[in-house]
Parts: C-alpha cells; structure tokens; sequence
C-alpha cells in the first residue's frame, strides 16, 4: 500500500512538472492571466443571478460580498422578453467599470444546448468579410434593448470616475455576449482598455471571426471547466474550417489532475490557436454540473423558475422606463449603499 502512495506520487508530481512547464512555456507569449482576477469577475458573474433586483441593485445580496464588498451598480438592464439582464457599476478597488451579463437559467439549459447549432450569419462590422457568427448569440446583445443601457451605463460610470478601465465579464450566454460587447465597444466606439473574461462561454463564431477578434482582443481570456459541456458547443469540425464554429483564444482551462486521492486542481493556459486539443478539448465535455460551477463559485440563480425576477415598490424611483419589454434601473454615480437603502 505504502509503496503504491509513492508511486502515485510519483506519477502526480510528474504531471505536475508537465504541466507547469508547459504552463511556463505559453505565459511567454500569452496574455497575463491573473487568478485573483479571475476569482474577482468571477464573483460579480455569479452575483448576476440574483433574482432580487432591490438587493442586487444596492449589492447588498448574499453574492455581492468577499472579492466585489462595496462594488456601485449604476445600471441594471433587464430584458424580461427575450429573459436577459446585464448591469453596469463602478469597482473602486480595481477603479474600474465592471459590466456583466447573465447567462441562461439552469433549468433550460439542456433546451438551450439542443438549439446550439449552426444559425449562422454574415458578421457586418468594418473590414471582416467572410467573418460569420451566431446569429442568437449575436442578436442577444445587438438587436435587444440591452446594449443602448450597457453602453449609456459606461458612459454615465466614466462620466463619473474618468476614463478608467473596462472589465466585461459573463457566464454562459453571458460570456457570449460579453464577448460581443467588448468587441463593440473597441471597433464601434473606439474605447481603449477594455478587458475581456468569461466563463464556460460558448463558440460564437467562425476562424474568420475569430482571428478578428484576436487583433482587437489579444488578451481576451475564456476559462472552461473541466468537462462543461457548453464550451464545445456549437461543434467545431476541424475538417471544415470555412464553416465551422471556431473559439477565440485564449482559453484557461480549470481541471484536476492526479491519482485516487492525491488530486491537484491546475489552470492550464492553452495556446492561441483558440481550439487547443490538449485543453478542454481533450476531453468528452458532457458535464451540466461543471458547467455551473467555476472557480468554487455558483454560476445559477436562486429559483428555478424561468427567469423569475423580485423586486420592491421602492425601486420604481429608479426606474428609467420600460421599452419593449425591457426595464432599465439607473441612478446618479457617487451614492453610497447606505445613501440608497436610507432613500428607499
């Protein structure tokens, strides 16, 4: 038994050396992935599901502690037709924007995977031809009421603190359209120092696609999950690369390794070709459950029930107005937590 142990040791400890070096040999040319960063935008992803919008707008919800404690919402999105939100805020001890976006709710994500096919389009930004992507993914963001509010938050946050940096984040869905708003936000308004992490985000476009987002977003991150079945969808058929869905690099893939009891979790920086076959897919990818957790953080709502939203009578004094099913809540940049729960 006890030679057993050491000769699992000894295995484990020489992966380990594997995977530290090639981890060592990628941070040479890949973007500086920060773990504590990554736990940070982590946690104001998962704060993102919450379903008490009172709570959630004055971050006093039981997520909206530990990494993001004192965080401002300036504006919260939320698009109750088409079940999407995303909210804007100020971070003062990053000094940064942060916006998030939500991802599907969990009990529809086995609906939600078996329509994650082809559905693609024409992408019709500047200078991209032959560039194609998600048409669902795509219209989420752009042809939604919910881009208008991200970007009138941004504005109203910078307004406010300078022109600080941007972190775009989100899970899931979210994590596709983060992807979408951060590209906007460069190409479109020609906003500079903008940071891209998401988790468990899906493919949203083809190489074309991809390797446009990679010039404007080369440190973009995309952490997967050991087997979370959605970073392998849409498929991606490396025998038709015209057509088939592509990711953009550069993914961090979070998974153990080892032997019986001698378990050591990595997170492994893969190379930037966006589909990296010794990263997440090396594996079968057929986990709902890795698909919801990241980092030891929850990535799902409260209740189960489809987009299921609670509020109170004293929100209604920062309501902004309701346009095609969508309603923005937004207040002044500068008042505190304690300001706004005195007021209501």
């Amino acid at each position: 038994m006890e030679r057993r142990r050491w000769l699992q040791a000894a295995v484990l400890m020489s992966l380990l050396l594997l995977c530290s070096g090639r981890e060592l040999k990628s941070k040479r040319q890949a973007p500086a992935y920060n773990s504590t960063l990554a736990k940070t935008l982590a946690e104001y992803t998962s704060a993102v599901y919450t379903n008490d919008l009172s709570q959630l707008f004055s971050w006093t919800c039981e997520k909206c502690v530990d990494l993001t404690e004192g965080f401002e919402v300036i504006e919260l999105i939320i698009d109750v037709k088409n079940c999407l939100e995303a909210y804007v805020g100020f971070a003062s001890d990053m000094n940064a924007v942060v916006v998030a976006f939500r991802g599907t709710q969990e009990n529809s994500i086995q609906n939600w995977i078996e329509d994650l096919f082809w559905k693609q389009l024409d992408f019709d930004y500047p200078g991209m031809s032959e560039a194609k992507v998600h048409s669902g993914f795509y219209s989420a963001y752009h042809n939604t009421t919910l881009r208008d509010g991200v970007i009138n938050g941004i504005q109203k946050t910078r307004e406010a603190y300078g022109n600080i940096p941007i972190m775009v984040t989100g899970h899931s869905m979210g994590g596709a359209m983060a992807s979408f708003c951060a590209l906007d936000l460069i190409v479109n308004y020609g906003l500079k120092d903008v940071t891209l992490l998401t988790f468990g985000q899906p493919r949203i476009g083809n190489a074309v696609f991809a390797s446009h987002f990679k010039m404007y977003l080369p440190n973009a991150i995309r952490v997967t999950n050991a087997h979370d079945i959605v970073p392998h969808l849409p498929p991606y058929y490396q025998y038709f690369p015209q057509k088939t869905y592509h990711h953009f690099p550069r993914e961090v893939w979070v998974h153990n390794i080892g032997l019986d009891s001698l378990v050591y979790p990595i997170e492994q920086i893969c190379d930037d070709s966006g589909e990296d076959p010794t990263c997440s897919r090396s594996v079968s990818g057929n986990s709902v459950q890795d698909h919801i957790h990241y980092l030891g953080i929850s990535m799902h709502s409260e209740s189960r029930g489809s987009c299921r939203i609670v509020t109170d009578d004293n929100m209604l004094r920062y309501k902004v107005g309701t346009v095609d099913g969508t309603i923005v809540f937004s207040k002044q940049p500068g008042l505190s937590v304690d300001q706004l729960l005195s007021v209501q």
